[in-house]
């Protein structure tokens, strides 16, 4: 760690991440990098107090502080070992024990049994709270260290299993999923679905899909479901309690949302097309989610509310370790309970290869209408909200017809053009933001579909932008917002040439290439056609030309301008 970086720290103040100790004892410190680890690790700076005042940390060893022998420490006093790295920094003149606390793939406590997690406490601050029984459990369940739905129970028999339940799931595998499962007894079935253990006793996941009401509140009381439909007033229409195990639950929250999901019909050609507010598929993944990656240490409720027009998903837990919002998309499956999820994709409920999230961006988008969005989620819950939105009826008929041409549009695709459809153009920046993923190949798909005709490009190097190409607008119904985005583009450049004559004076090829975004060849052009238009002079050939605007022209532009600016909005 350099010195800019640790002024960096010490000024944002102590956060989830970052603790500052004026003063620790062996002791001490090992308890706060074991805080730190059962977060998301971080910081430990010794020698500053809480309110960022640097006061320097006392030697630990003589009349030095020796890094290797603080992590030799806290190796040897946490269990189980945790690898830290520590460092001595200067800073103020004065000594700052830096100690780096990596996130471990397990819980960690002080070789005396203490264990402690970092948390938030209600006036923002961060804090360390003692770690109690049920959090260890969730916090294993998070890292993926141990999937909680194989508990065994051996309290609980196949015998209190609810029938019903069971031949549920034999007719939905029969329907759509792994028929075979359809043919085995109650037993076989548990054990083939690896809700078993070795000793034949139902897991805690036999439990939370096929038990009965008295099963569920003995064994599973964590688990809870309700289902509300809030109008735009927030005045409640519908709220239902959904005291049922998991495969049952999933269906009657789908169906009960299918109620408050109106459809609007399109014609498109010789076809008719649904554009439901929600899709079904999206519905489907959102609910079968919300169980598949539940924390079911925690207390809590899967909710799904239809608030106004918004489908609202949420439920207890965080995303898995790993996963963030910024890479819901990219990162690779990870369920918070694998058994739970096999068991629905087996049931023939969602999809086998583990990337609902995807399909439900991709269904909604596909339907004209917006994204899904995680930006309420917190380590506490997880939430996905679905607006309805006015959909785009004009995409959505094209990205039907592509369907049923076998050329169906992808997600990246889908979220490409909604953006354009929006925006007018993208850049491979914003395209990179668009889809978290590097520029670089934000600009490769950009290409492709500029490859495939639904794009075209404009400009050069960073500057280059994308509109939709001439032939998608036609497709789209849309011929004349094509010739506007063209125009409105040449108005733009030309009018920043003129602001930038009246303010300098002249412009050159290489100004103008700059200042639009345009590649040499392409800001000749436009310049050229200025001059043919009187807007400019030419002075000088070739690579000398500059271009000017006649006194009384440059004067005039100056003039609005300046009016322009001064002028009150």
């Amino acid at each position: 760690m350099v010195p800019h970086d640790l002024e960096e720290l010490v000024a944002g103040g102590e956060t989830y991440t970052v603790e500052f100790k004026r003063d620790a004892n062996d002791g001490e410190l090992t308890e706060a990098v074991v805080c730190l680890a059962n977060g998301d690790g971080g910081w430990l700076l010794i020698g500053v107090e809480d309110d960022g005042t640097i006061i320097g940390a006392s030697p630990r060893h003589g009349s030095t502080t020796q890094g290797p022998r603080v992590e030799a420490l806290v190796a040897y006093r946490t269990s189980p070992p945790l690898n830290v790295q520590v460092s001595v920094e200067q800073l103020d003149g004065v000594d700052i024990v830096v100690v780096r606390v990596p996130k471990p793939r397990s819980v960690v406590a002080t070789t005396s049994g203490r264990y402690v997690r970092r948390a938030i406490d209600v006036d923002g601050k961060p804090q360390c709270l003692p770690m109690l029984p049920h959090e260890t459990q969730a916090r294993t369940s998070s890292l993926g260290v141990r999937d909680l739905s194989t508990l065994p129970l051996s309290d609980l028999t196949v015998d209190d299993l609810d029938i019903a339940e069971l031949d549920r799931f034999r007719r939905l595998a029969t329907g759509g999923g792994d028929a075979i499962l359809a043919e085995l007894s109650d037993s076989d079935l548990l054990s083939a679905l690896g809700l078993r253990s070795v000793d034949g006793v139902p897991t805690l996941g036999a439990a939370l899909l096929f038990g009965t009401a008295d099963v569920l509140s003995t064994f599973a009381p964590t688990h809870a479901v309700v289902f509300q439909a809030l109008d735009e007033h927030d005045a409640v229409q519908a709220s239902e309690s959904l005291p049922v195990p998991l495969l049952r639950a999933m269906l009657e929250l789908a169906e009960a949302v299918n109620r408050y999901n109106p459809e609007e019909e399109i014609d498109d050609g010789l076809f008719r097309l649904g554009l439901p507010r929600y899709s079904q598929v999206a519905v489907r993944e959102l609910i079968a989610n919300a169980f598949v990656h539940r924390d079911y240490s925690l207390n809590g409720q899967v909710r799904v509310a239809v608030e106004g027009t918004t489908l609202s998903v949420s439920s207890p837990g965080g995303f898995p370790d790993g996963i963030t919002i910024d890479n819901l998309l990219t990162a690779p499956p990870q369920a918070r309970n694998p058994l739970i999820a096999d068991a629905f994709k087996r049931a023939g409920l969602v999809e086998r290869t583990g990337r609902g999230v995807k399909r439900v961006y991709r269904h909604q988008l596909a339907l004209g209408r917006p994204q899904p969005d995680y930006s309420r989620s917190t380590r506490a819950w997880v939430e996905a909200q679905v607006p309805a939105g006015a959909a785009d009826r004009e995409l959505a008929a094209f990205a039907a017809a592509a369907a049923r041409d076998n050329n169906a549009l992808n997600l990246q695709t889908l979220q490409v053009l909604h953006e354009v459809r929006a925006e007018s153009r993208i850049t491979s920046v914003r395209a990179g933001e668009l889809l978290h993923i590097p520029a670089e190949g934000a600009r490769s798909i950009l290409n492709a579909l500029v490859e495939r005709g639904l794009l075209e490009a404009r400009g050069e190097g960073k500057g280059r932008t994308y509109h939709l190409a001439a032939e998608l607008y036609r497709q789209l119904g849309e011929p004349a917002a094509y010739v506007r985005t063209r125009g409105f583009d040449l108005i733009q450049q030309e009018q920043m040439v003129l602001t930038y004559v009246a303010e300098h004076g002249s412009i050159g090829r290489a100004e103008a290439a700059e200042l639009c975004r345009l590649g040499p060849d392409q800001a000749s052009r436009l310049l050229r056609r200025m001059v043919a238009a009187q807007a400019l002079q030419m002075t000088g050939a070739r690579r000398t030309a500059r271009y000017h605007a006649s006194a009384q022209d440059a004067a005039a532009l100056a003039n609005a301008i300046a009016m322009t600016e001064a002028e009150p909005w």
